[in-house]
C-alpha cells in the first residue's frame, strides 16, 4: 500500500547571476496527484528581470565570451555531467511538479534533459560554414568566407509539460553558441530550471550565463519587449505564441517558435497492427497526453476500423495504470493542473453534445482518498465525431483520440493536411512505396513512419502553419542561436 509522505514545502527563488534572490512575492506550487502545495516561487518584477538581463549580457562581454569554443563545449558537457550526477534530484522536483510516473520521467525528461548539453556541445565545431572564391575585374578575385557570432542574450520562454526536456533543448544550443539566456520556466513547473542554477555555480558555468526568472505571463512580458535581450525562442501555446510575436516586433529580436500542433495518426489497411497499437498508445496518452507532438486524431481505414477501435481500447483499459509516481505499474498519471483538467473534461464533454460515441473515459476518475484532491481525468476514445467538429480541430493536450474512417489514400492525405497547424504526424504501412509516397505529402515538420517520438537532435524540428516559426536542433538551431557575418577579402 502506499503510504503518504509528509511534503515538505520547498523556497524556489530566482538565479540572477550565480546567486539565488528571494524577492518575498511568492506563488505556489502544487502537487498534481492530490493539489498539496509543495513549493514557493519568488515572483520577479522588473528589477529581477532587468538585472538577470544585465548580468546576462555582462557575462557575453566577460569570460564567458572570452572563452575558446572547446572550453565551452567542455563546460556545457559537465553541466550534462552534473545533472546526471544530481540525476534524483531533478527526477523528484520534476515529478513533484508535474506528478507525471517516474517511470516516465527516469526515461524521458531527465535523461533527455542532460542529453541537450551533450548533443549540442559540439554543434559549432561539427557544422562548416562556407567559402566561395569569386571573380574580380582585375583577374585577381576575392575569397568570402562566413563567420558565426553568438546571437546575444536569449530569452527562453518555456512550457510545463516537459519542463527541463523542453527548456534545456533550448539553453543547451544557446549556451554551446556562446549565447547568455534568461530562462522563464512555466510558473506552474518552476522546479527543475531553478535546481539546474545549483549545477551551473557546481560546473564553473560564469555568474550571468544562466539566469532563472520566475513568473506569470507579466514576468515572461518584461524578457520579450526588453531591448537588451536580442532572441526570444518559446515552446507553448500558439495563443500565447502570437502575444509574443507582437511584443518582439518594436525591438525587432529573432524569434523561435514552437508551437501547438492538432497532430494526425494514419493507420493504412496494410499497417501492422500489433506495432500501430503499441505506438498509437504511447502518442496518444503518454504523460498523459501532454505531449505537443502528440496524437490526438486517428484516420483508421475502414476495412480494418473497428479492430483497431477494439483494440485501442483494449490498451487503453489493460496497459494504461493510474498510481501513485513511485509505484513501479504507474504508467497514467494526472494532469498538470486543476485549470488544465477543467479545459479537458470542457473538450469531454463538447465531445459528446458533437455525437461522439465514447468507446472508453470519458470523465475524471475517483480514488476514495488524497488523490481525489488531484488533477485526474480518463484516458479516452471517440468515435462517431465529423472532421470538422470542434474535438477534431482544436487541441485538447490532453489523453483524448478520435477515431475517423477513410477509404483511399488521397482522401485520407487531405484530411490529415485540413488544418491550422502542421507540428507532427504518423503513419503506420508496411507498404514501402507506399510510405515514401504518402510521407512528403504530409504538412508537417515532423512525419513518424511506423513509430512515433524518435528523436534524433541532428534533425529538425519544429513545425509548420499554426504550429511554429523557424526550426531547431543540429545545424537548423545555429540559424537563430547564431549571426552570420560574410567576410570578403579581396586578393
Amino acid at each position: 500500500m502506499h503510504e503518504h509522505k509528509e511534503i515538505k514545502v520547498r523556497q524556489l527563488p530566482n538565479f540572477i547571476n550565480g546567486k539565488f534572490v528571494e524577492t518575498g512575492n511568492t506563488f505556489d506550487v502544487l502537487y498534481p496527484i492530490t493539489g498539496e502545495v509543495t513549493a514557493q516561487a519568488h515572483a520577479a518584477g522588473k528589477a529581477e528581470v532587468d538585472a538577470a538581463v544585465a548580468a546576462a549580457q555582462a557575462a557575453l562581454h566577460g569570460p564567458w565570451g572570452k572563452m575558446s569554443q572547446a572550453e565551452r563545449s567542455k563546460m556545457v558537457r559537465a553541466i550534462a555531467d552534473g545533472v546526471n550526477r544530481r540525476f534524483d534530484e531533478f527526477l523528484e522536483v520534476e515529478v513533484l511538479d508535474t506528478g507525471k510516473p517516474y517511470s516516465v520521467a527516469s526515461h524521458v525528461d531527465i535523461p533527455r534533459g542532460a542529453a541537450n548539453f551533450e548533443t549540442f556541445a559540439d554543434v559549432l565545431r561539427e557544422n562548416p560554414t562556407e567559402a566561395f572564391r569569386m571573380d574580380t575585374p582585375d583577374g585577381l578575385g576575392a575569397l568570402n568566407y562566413g563567420i558565426r557570432h553568438p546571437r546575444g542574450v536569449i530569452g527562453i520562454i518555456s512550457p510545463w509539460n516537459l519542463p527541463l526536456l523542453l527548456m534545456t533543448f533550448k539553453a543547451g544550443p544557446a549556451l554551446a553558441c556562446g549565447n547568455t539566456v534568461v530562462v522563464k520556466p512555466s510558473e506552474v513547473t518552476p522546479s527543475s530550471a531553478t535546481l539546474l542554477g545549483e549545477v551551473m555555480n557546481e560546473v564553473g558555468v560564469p555568474e550571468g550565463v544562466y539566469n532563472v526568472v520566475h513568473g506569470y505571463g507579466e514576468t515572461g512580458a518584461l524578457i520579450t519587449s526588453h531591448p537588451d535581450v536580442d532572441g526570444v525562442t518559446f515552446t507553448g501555446e500558439t495563443v500565447t505564441g502570437s502575444i509574443i510575436l507582437k511584443a518582439i516586433a518594436p525591438t525587432l529580436k529573432a524569434s523561435s517558435m514552437e508551437m501547438g500542433g492538432k497532430n494526425a495518426g494514419i493507420v493504412f489497411e496494410d499497417a501492422d497492427l500489433d506495432l500501430t497499437i503499441k505506438e498509437l498508445g504511447r502518442s496518444c496518452f503518454l504523460n498523459t497526453g501532454q505531449v505537443c507532438l502528440g496524437t490526438e486524431r486517428v484516420y483508421v481505414h475502414q476495412s480494418i476500423f473497428d479492430k483497431v477501435a477494439d483494440r485501442l481500447v483494449d490498451y487503453a483499459k489493460n496497459e494504461l495504470k493510474y498510481g501513485y509516481p513511485d509505484e513501479e505499474s504507474t504508467n497514467f498519471g494526472p494532469v498538470v493542473s486543476d485549470e488544465h483538467r477543467d479545459k479537458v473534461l470542457s473538450y469531454y464533454k463538447l465531445a459528446e453534445e458533437e455525437g461522439a460515441e465514447v468507446l472508453y473515459g470519458g470523465g475524471a476518475p475517483t480514488f476514495g482518498d488524497e488523490r481525489d484532491g488531484g488533477s485526474w481525468v480518463e484516458p479516452t476514445i471517440w468515435k462517431g465525431l465529423a472532421h470538422d467538429s470542434r474535438v477534431v480541430t482544436e487541441e485538447i493536450f490532453g489523453p483524448a483520440v478520435a477515431l475517423i474512417p477513410f477509404t483511399d489514400e488521397d482522401e485520407v492525405i487531405k484530411l490529415a493536411n485540413d488544418t491550422d497547424y502542421g507540428l507532427a504526424a504518423t503513419f503506420f504501412s508496411t507498404n514501402s512505396s507506399r510510405v515514401h509516397r504518402v510521407a512528403p505529402q504530409l504538412e508537417a515538420g515532423i512525419v513518424w513512419v511506423n513509430s512515433w517520438f524518435l528523436r534524433d537532435l541532428r534533425t529538425a524540428f519544429g513545425g509548420m502553419k499554426q504550429s511554429g516559426i523557424g526550426r531547431e536542433g543540429g545545424v537548423h538551431g545555429l540559424e537563430f542561436y547564431t549571426e552570420m557575418s560574410n567576410v570578403c577579402v579581396k586578393i
